[in-house]
């Protein structure tokens, strides 16, 4: 098993400085973000959108929007497949990226977000703490609140909850 996997607690933020570095289940895929204030503030987001879930295998999915020149991706068996999801809420095609060999999600890619990169945040071993949530109108009635977490009803910096 990777060392990188297990309680992200055991991760003090203060191993990921300058850099964040994550795997697949597989370890076909590494991506390292290279960013000084991933934990600085709060970067991520969680989105409810039923793709997203679909995508994530659970009820949200932790994301980071990041300019594409803060990523770097090795694919060192070329394994990293795209689907291009037609079917989004906006209706703009999102290339959905993930391992082909253990369907790891790795990265969505929008036209939307010109120069910038949406990360899946199950990758790494510590995730930065959410500033906002998007399609929360389609949050699960038993999920809990984030204190200091922005919800838009669906796209995010619309209309607020």
């Amino acid at each position: 098993m990777s060392s990188i996997t297990g309680n992200p607690n055991s991760h003090p933020i203060s191993e990921f400085t300058d850099r964040l570095t994550g795997n697949c289940l597989c370890e076909s895929v590494k991506v390292t973000i290279k960013d000084p204030d991933l934990f600085t503030r709060r970067r991520g987001h969680i989105c409810h959108c039923a793709n997203c879930r679909k995508v994530s295998g659970s009820f949200a999915a932790s994301n980071l929007v990041i300019e594409e020149d803060k990523v770097e991706i090795l694919d060192r068996e070329g394994t990293l497949s795209k689907f291009v999801d037609t079917q989004t809420g906006s209706g703009t095609p999102l290339e959905r990226w993930f391992c082909s060999r253990c369907g790891n999600p790795v990265k969505s890619v929008t036209p939307v977000l010109a120069g910038k990169v949406v990360m899946k945040m199950g990758l790494f071993p510590r995730i930065p703490a959410p500033e906002f949530e998007t399609f929360a109108l389609h949050r699960h009635e038993w999920q809990g609140i984030h204190p200091d977490v922005d919800q838009y009803k669906i796209k995010a910096f619309g209309e607020k909850l």
